[in-house]
């Protein structure tokens, strides 16, 4: 079983190295890390040179799904997959442990971890901060092994055997800001085994708001995109009910005294065009790609 890591990564040189050579810090290396880059300036191939485990950085069209996609493409069937945003560090005991659940637990196809901290519900976490936060971990023997829904995109790992057999792939029309792909991904490997949460997985995701989608997009993104995959099959319909709720309330109510980081009002105008949209019968994923 080969032990791979996949960073997609747009536009963000400056935050995707050091989360690349931070991985030099776990315990059991990764065989391979896949970087995936939408342009050869998104990293600075020079500066991750010298690594204790092999780089290969490959070009693909833009898009999270794709660039995803990108990565499935080149593995065997034995393998184990973990992808990583590339603002996601983990704690040094990461890896083994992952190694460990996919080898002792046979029946499970994808694992995610436990998120110590997310800056993406804020500001963001320095890179300095999330190191000392992961540092600081204590390595844990009899780690609590949880049923999910979902696996959460930030830190995800499956087995490359269902995925490849059954060529489930990321669904490229989700479209740039490709929200929700996640659930959607987990929500057909479950036809293959369980999908878990492990405690001893361990790591920071610092949410880091340089080179981040557009308020319109990832509005129209809130509202398309769950109607989508009900749709789709991939979501309940209360499920998708519940989410397209919950935003937009959330960017009504602070787009009157939004966050500094947040566009709450642009957030708050791609929920309205999505809803105008669904009127005209015309909502689709892919029309983010109209807005800025």
């Amino acid at each position: 079983m080969r032990l791979i890591v996949s960073i997609p990564t747009t536009n963000r040189p400056n935050i995707v190295v050091p989360t690349v050579l931070d991985i030099a810090r776990q315990k059991r290396f990764p065989d391979l890390v896949i970087v995936v880059v939408a342009r050869a300036d998104d990293i600075d191939a020079h500066k991750i040179a010298d690594l204790p485990f092999p780089v290969c950085i490959v070009q693909s069209e833009r898009g999270s799904c794709i660039q995803r996609n990108t990565a499935l493409s080149m593995l065997h069937e034995e393998d184990v997959l973990l992808y990583l945003d590339d603002d996601f560090l983990m704690a040094p005991d990461y890896l083994a442990n992952l190694e460990h659940l996919f080898k002792s637990r046979t029946d499970v196809v994808m694992a995610t971890g436990t998120v110590l901290a997310d800056g993406i519900h804020g500001p963001g976490i320095s890179h300095l901060r999330g190191l000392e936060m992961v540092s600081r971990t204590a390595p844990t023997t009899t780690p609590e092994i949880t049923d999910v829904y979902n696996c959460y995109g930030c830190n995800m790992a499956l087995r490359a055997a269902p995925a490849l057999l059954d060529k489930i792939l990321f669904d490229t029309r989700l479209k740039l800001y490709a929200w929700l792909e996640d659930v959607d991904f987990s929500r057909q490997l479950a036809a293959h085994g369980r999908i878990v949460r492990s405690s001893n997985l361990l790591g920071v995701h610092l949410g880091t708001k340089v080179g981040r989608s557009s308020g319109l997009r990832v509005g129209y993104s809130q509202i398309a995109n769950p109607l989508y995959l009900h749709r789709k099959g991939t979501m309940a319909f209360y499920r998708a009910l519940n989410i397209m709720c919950r935003n937009l309330a959330s960017n009504f109510v602070r787009s009157f005294n939004s966050e500094p980081e947040i566009d709450r009002l642009g957030r708050l105008k791609g929920n309205l065009h999505a809803f105008g949209d669904l009127a005209r019968g015309r909502i689709n994923p892919e029309n983010v790609a109209r807005f800025e």
